[in-house]
């Protein structure tokens, strides 16, 4: 078992704020794996995929009053019939315990949940296999990570296995899209997802994906949404506050691994004019998880200036990151105009170097040139 005590530490400080931590996460991306590693000493594991769980918990309180441990765990617990109702019960009569329920999709976005348990639960949201996490996979190399994805079976393969990917993506509808959102026409929805995954990185246009498919309007948005509500896809919006000329409304949408994008786009072998594109993906995960306390964003404007990643702390501090496989290729043009705009914030580019990082100035514009960690590290001290 591998351990990930980032994860650990996050659902410990969740726990700190509420009695219920919802483990989030696409499949196979180790929830069960995460849940185990708290220790067999301190939890009280329930799978809740073996049909008798639900007859286990029928009645919940006598269920909460026979665990021995401190931890309850539910594994996969939308496929219980009411699984808001034991939660609650589980939160409100029995506070000393602390409860990690784990499923595919945001908690709101499954019908089951009729309480949403506002006020009693914290989301972690698992991510594929993080930068800062390579070395406790077998010191897997960054290309392969780039190219494998970040699903830890696929990381840990020797070789990648595109029956891996495929029977991924069939299991996926089956037994997460079809069970929770009830969708009907498989095909419109794996045609939309593969789409998704080759255009990732780009704006989401609803409209454009609808014409290049074939499919209604409608169809596009409820599935994008249900691909956002399961962390298949992550939607980045555009920040946007009185530059002329910005975009406000259209998002940018990122597939949920590199190794599906590499997968969906034919990219075997991976070619370095592929590194860039994948990198911002997994700088993407990076900041999901680590300023996860943050929103994420973009900004563009329409003369075509852009930049990659925004979070905004306050009207005060606006913080840019351009993410660069060669930082030496950077080019500050749209950093620079996004500047002349919101002159407050640090500038980052993010980049796979062997040390944390250095300043650089570009004309008047103060850039910190960095890793994942060393922008982690400014960050820190910034709070």
């Amino acid at each position: 078992m591998v351990k990930r005590p980032f994860w650990i530490d996050r659902i410990e400080s969740a726990w700190a704020e509420a009695p219920i931590v919802w483990l989030a996460g696409v499949r196979r991306v180790g929830k069960t794996t995460l849940a185990r590693s708290l220790g067999d000493e301190r939890i009280h594991y329930v799978n809740c995929d073996l049909p008798t769980v639900a007859e286990m918990v029928a009645d919940p309180e006598l269920f909460f009053r026979n665990v021995e441990r401190p931890i309850v765990v539910f594994d996969e617990i939308h496929q219980l019939s009411d699984p808001s109702r034991l939660l609650k019960i589980g939160a409100d009569v029995f506070p000393h315990l602390r409860i990690l329920a784990t499923g595919s999709s945001t908690l709101a976005a499954s019908r089951k949940f009729r309480d949403t348990l506002t006020g009693r639960k914290r989301l972690v949201h698992l991510t594929p296999i993080l930068w800062d996490e390579l070395g406790a996979f077998n010191q897997s190399p960054l290309l392969k990570r780039l190219y494998h994805g970040g699903l830890p079976d696929a990381l840990l393969a020797e070789k990648k296995s595109p029956s891996f990917y495929r029977e991924w993506m069939d299991s996926f509808y089956a037994r997460d899209i079809q069970r929770i959102f009830a969708f009907r026409d498989p095909d419109k929805f794996n045609s939309l997802f593969e789409y998704m995954m080759k255009q990732s990185g780009g704006l989401l246009e609803i409209s454009g994906v609808a014409r290049a498919l074939g499919i209604s309007r409608p169809t596009v948005d409820s599935h994008v949404r249900a691909l956002e509500a399961t962390h298949a896809l992550t939607v980045v919006r555009p920040f946007h506050g009185g530059g002329q000329g910005e975009l406000v409304k259209m998002p940018k949408a990122y597939a949920f691994d590199t190794g599906f994008v590499s997968f969906s786009r034919g990219w075997d072998p991976l070619r370095p004019s592929d590194y860039g594109t994948l990198w911002a993906h997994l700088v993407l995960e990076y900041l999901l998880a680590h300023g996860h306390e943050w929103q994420v964003q973009y900004w563009r404007d329409a003369a075509g200036h852009e930049v990659d990643f925004v979070i905004a702390h306050s009207r005060d501090r606006v913080d840019v990151i351009e993410c660069k496989w060669d930082p030496r290729q950077f080019d500050p043009a749209g950093m620079a105009v996004f500047r002349s705009y919101y002159p407050s914030g640090s500038n980052y580019v993010v980049g796979p170097l062997n040390v944390d990082g250095y300043a650089k100035t570009y004309s008047n514009l103060e850039v910190h040139v960095c890793n994942p960690d060393g922008w982690l590290k400014r960050m820190v001290h910034a709070e």
